[in-house]
């Protein structure tokens, strides 16, 4: 549908499986051109009024492939527009992100909260990153019976920062800007104002959950952080461990177990030949299925490119992101065609079919580094008695 890293991966699998143990869940998604391409049977359930300089939007319905009911929040003035969900085709971004997710974050306290459009109130508003952090500020400043809030920190480099005057456009009450509230040296962070006045906090790992309250890692908030170190919880990342089967994976070509692990060598003949690297077995093949920025360290692998390959060993790269890495990865497999793949851009089906034709992964990341790729596909390359 749309998918942007690891928190797509989270934002698609936690529902499900809170859906599985009984749960009553929503998952609310800005309507992006490419999302309501897929969802052509959407039906209207609300319809959500102008604030400030917040357009109005319609509410609509929909299921994901889990069945997990999906209300999507159709605004055409902000989220129907080619390139990504935060930027444009060239890789800018959108001039109006603050607009964007301030709609996103209002609709999402309002159907937390008394005035609610619908009939289901919920027990816990769980926001995710910077992109929600103004919908625990949009409840805690409203009146009447609101849910429990909790936010999710994936990655704490981002933070949503603008300009204080966006205070009013997005209808948030004037005495909000304060160090107590949204402002963050003199400016609007959505991130801090999620940080500040969620009730609860969780992150990625319980390692990453101590990292952040430290100045090294903390990127401007360990300050904050610390101090609510009470209502900071990390929790490790899971996996759907029933889309990354591979013992029933239809996208890979040789389905495996840990009692058929014989059966994985041909999914990294398949990989090789779809590739275009040399078909040979007792090489080593290298993997990477991420965001390509210097976070991730990618930049660190770029340069020890050479050296790798001369042990011997292959690369398959797939993911997009800074121009500069795109660029020093495509000449990299352009100076060696038969030794490394780079494919820019995402595809689902590569992306589990490199899981399960692999036999490393590489995940040299400068902070923050448990991304959903470590799966089991990964983890079940038989033992070598050299």
């Amino acid at each position: 549908m749309i998918k942007t890293g690891g928190l797509a991966d989270v934002s698609a699998a936690l529902p499900a499986a809170l859906k599985a143990l009984g749960l009553d869940i929503r998952i609310l998604l800005p309507g992006y051109r490419q999302v309501l391409a897929q969802l052509p049977a959407c039906s209207e359930i609300a319809r959500i009024a102008p604030l400030a300089d917040l357009p109005p939007a319609r509410l609509l319905e929909s299921k994901t492939a889990a069945s997990v009911p999906l209300l999507v929040l159709d605004c055409p003035a902000l989220y129907d527009r080619p390139g990504g969900p935060y930027q444009d085709e060239a890789g800018r971004d959108w001039n109006d992100n603050a607009l964007r997710f301030g709609l996103l974050s209002r609709v999402a306290a309002l159907l937390g909260g008394a005035d609610t459009p619908l009939d289901w109130l919920p027990q816990v508003l769980h926001c995710n990153e910077w992109q929600t952090g103004l919908a625990p500020a949009y409840l805690r400043y409203a009146a009447g019976a609101r849910a429990t809030t909790l936010l999710t920190v994936h990655n704490l480099a981002f933070q949503g920062i603008f300009e204080p005057g966006l205070v009013a456009a997005l209808g948030l009450p004037p005495d909000c800007f304060n160090p107590d509230g949204v402002e963050y040296y003199g400016k609007l962070s959505y991130l801090k104002a999620g940080l500040q006045l969620a009730d609860a906090i969780t992150t990625v790992s319980p390692g990453y959950a101590r990292e952040i309250q430290g100045e090294a890692l903390g990127f401007g908030l360990h300050g904050l952080l610390a101090a609510r170190k009470d209502s900071l919880h990390g929790i490790l990342n899971g996996i759907d461990t029933t889309l990354w089967n591979p013992a029933t994976d239809p996208l890979i070509p040789c389905r495996f177990s840990a009692k058929t692990l014989a059966n994985k060598a041909g999914n990294k003949q398949a990989l090789q030949r779809r590739l275009g690297l040399a078909d040979t077995p007792a090489v080593p093949l290298f993997a990477v299925v991420s965001r390509l920025t210097e976070q991730k360290g990618l930049d660190w692998l770029l340069a020890i490119a050479p050296q790798l390959l001369a042990l011997p060993a292959q690369l398959a790269l797939l993911g997009g992101g800074e121009p500069q890495l795109e660029r020093g990865f495509a000449a990299l497999a352009q100076r060696y065609p038969r030794e490394v793949s780079a494919t820019i851009g995402f595809d689902e089906t590569l992306a589990h079919q490199i899981e399960a034709g692999a036999d490393a992964f590489l995940m040299p990341s400068r902070f923050e580094p448990c991304g959903m790729n470590p799966v089991p596909y990964t983890r079940l390359t038989p033992p070598t008695n050299k």
